[in-house]
């Protein structure tokens, strides 16, 4: 699957029904890259702003909108937020809150939900969360604990589960993990080890499996990684590198690629890379950049664009981006804000 954009659907269709059956091509609805049946019911067209499908699909409409403030657990939030989504007009996003606890803020498909505690591993979390879905009502999250090792906790479509721990990878990590997934009952996380190269731990939909070097870009990776899936069989991590500029590493379904330089907007960027896709070979790849803009690079299926910048909030980005997609040509963006409160702004 793709776990940042779980449904595709024809908008010359019902946007208010799925369940089409078969892989993914232009203008098709399914969930995900397997044969599905079951149908699933979202909300319909034109019911809340700004989370509508266009009956009339024109490209040349779509545009960036302006950021909007969804403020902030009770006592504030550390680090950069992430998002997943599981269905059409459904958001879900997680923060390290500043008790060092996990919270979690919803869009539901007619409005924001309120902040919700979702604990922390025993001695509390240490690295701001990464989350995907891969199935109707699932979420899985993650985060570095106090023990420097990587927990997992996820929402089984009736109740959170308690924390799992999966250890780390021999040398530890620093930062955050990420986390993907190409299929129903699979995740792929990632995280930057002490020794500087991107590890990988899979869950390959019956146990997890032991943690893999993918090696470095020259001079190391510098940042906690990112990583999405467009289709089936295949991921996109992202990282910055030594030299400050982003490094792409992908899985095709057979190897992983070498590492490719995309380098960074003007000024350079901070932090760690976000990245969505709404399509087959289709990423968007977000940064803060060093003037706290938040800017854009996407592979629109046959070359890499130059670096966009999408602006600010007022005071400036304060973290580095998450990024989602629930639809074709629909991003969903989030960052910390000079104000510690949660920001978004989304393409449709």
């Amino acid at each position: 699957m793709y776990p940042y954009g779980p449904y595709y659907y024809g908008y010359g269709g019902p946007p208010d029904s799925y369940g089409y059956r078969g892989y993914p091509m232009e203008g098709n609805a399914l969930y995900p890259y397997t044969p599905y049946q079951q149908g699933y019911y979202g909300q319909p067209a034109y019911q809340a702003y700004p989370y509508q499908v266009n009956r009339s699909f024109n490209p040349q409409r779509d545009s960036w909108k302006r950021w909007e403030d969804l403020g902030s657990p009770l006592r504030g939030f550390r680090g950069s937020p992430t998002v997943s989504s599981w269905q059409a007009n459904r958001l879900d996003c997680f923060v390290r809150g500043s008790d060092n606890r996990l919270w979690h803020k919803w869009w539901n498909g007619s409005r924001w939900q309120e902040w919700e505690d979702l604990g922390a591993p025993r001695g509390g979390v240490r690295s701001s969360p990464g989350a995907v879905s891969w199935g109707p009502n699932r979420i899985d999250c993650f985060v570095r604990g106090t023990n420097e090792r990587m927990w997992h906790k996820w929402w089984d479509g009736s109740r959170w589960r308690e924390w799992e721990d999966l250890g780390s990878p021999p040398p530890g990590f620093d930062g955050s993990p990420a986390v993907s997934s190409w299929e129903r009952n699979r995740l792929d996380c990632f995280v930057q080890g002490d020794d500087n190269n991107l590890w990988h731990k899979w869950w390959d939909g019956s146990r997890w499996r032991q943690w893999e070097n993918l090696g470095a870009p020259r001079g190391g990776v510098r940042s906690s990684p990112t990583a999405v899936s467009w289709g089936p069989n295949r991921i996109d991590c992202f990282v910055r590198g030594r030299n400050d500029v982003m490094w792409h590493k992908w899985w095709n379904g057979t190897r992983w690629s070498e590492w490719e330089d995309l380098g960074s907007p003007r000024g350079g960027f901070d932090g760690a890379p976000g990245v969505s896709s709404w399509a087959q070979n289709r990423l968007d790849c977000f940064v803060r950049g060093d003037n706290n803009q938040l800017w854009h690079k996407w592979w629109d299926g046959r070359q890499w664009r130059n670096w966009e910048n999408l602006g600010a909030p007022r005071g400036g980005v304060r973290s580095s981006p998450a990024a989602v997609s629930w639809g074709r040509n629909r991003i969903d963006c989030f960052v910390r804000g000079a104000n510690d409160h949660m920001w978004h702004k989304w393409y449709s």
